[in-house]
């Protein structure tokens, strides 16, 4: 705790001075660029790894980046959806996975989560598909566990980016093009992203020089070869 109090305390002498007029005007509203849906894990935030001001992003930590469907009204991660699009018109919404998630290590393991009934009821918003994926890559032995829980994690994201999408206030600003969803994977060991391309239907480096890299790799590996 005495950590925090100072961490509080060198921004109160150091840090809020400089950047008191973006405080001020903060202070009298706000224009986020971006919904930032992202899991509750201590080691992914956002405003770090994006490098960006208070104000820029509009978060919604939940276990496992969760996206409860439409019919889950009493949400909290759904009435923050409602209140970006039809109150702050936030153009834009990212659905943000992460390297080793407990949740999705729940989701492969479910018996170690026996003793969190509020954590195993939450996962469920997994969905069907998450099911499915964790019966059959259980059922497969070609696949260490960190390869499952990889494509799980992959698996979750598309799935939480299906439910964004039936959300109401979200459908309806898709019909009138206000809203891109766009759907990110973080590895926290090396800080990259990855970020879903619909039309090819993988996850490729969000950086086009990353992707000129990824792409260069296996011509390299065949002259090595």
């Amino acid at each position: 705790m005495q950590q925090l109090i100072d961490g509080y305390a060198k921004f109160r002498s150091n840090v809020f001075p400089l950047q008191s007029a973006l405080f001020e005007k903060l202070a009298t509203g706000q224009q986020p660029q971006a919904l930032f849906i992202c899991c509750s894990d201590s080691r992914v935030v956002p405003e770090v790894v994006m490098q960006c001001e208070p104000g820029t992003l509009f978060p919604s930590r939940s276990v496992g980046n969760l996206v409860p469907p439409p019919t889950e009204t009493a949400s909290g991660v759904a009435a923050t959806i409602e209140y970006a699009i039809r109150v702050l018109r936030i153009p834009d919404v990212i659905v943000c996975g992460h390297s080793d998630c407990g949740a999705m290590k729940g989701i492969l393991e479910s018996e170690n989560i026996e003793s969190l009934p509020a954590v195993r009821s939450y996962l469920e918003y997994a969905g069907p598909s998450s099911r499915w994926l964790t019966r059959l890559l259980k059922d497969s032995n070609s696949f260490s566990f960190e390869q499952r829980l990889k494509l799980l994690t992959e698996a979750n994201v598309i799935a939480q980016m299906h439910n964004l999408r039936n959300h109401p206030a979200v459908h309806d600003a898709l019909n009138d093009n206000t809203v891109r969803i766009h759907g990110w994977l973080y590895e926290i060991g090396t800080g990259a992203i990855q970020q879903f391309d619909v039309e090819q239907g993988r996850f490729r480096p969000l950086l086009a020089e990353e992707q000129t890299a990824a792409a260069a790799a296996p011509d390299r590996e065949r002259r090595i070869a």
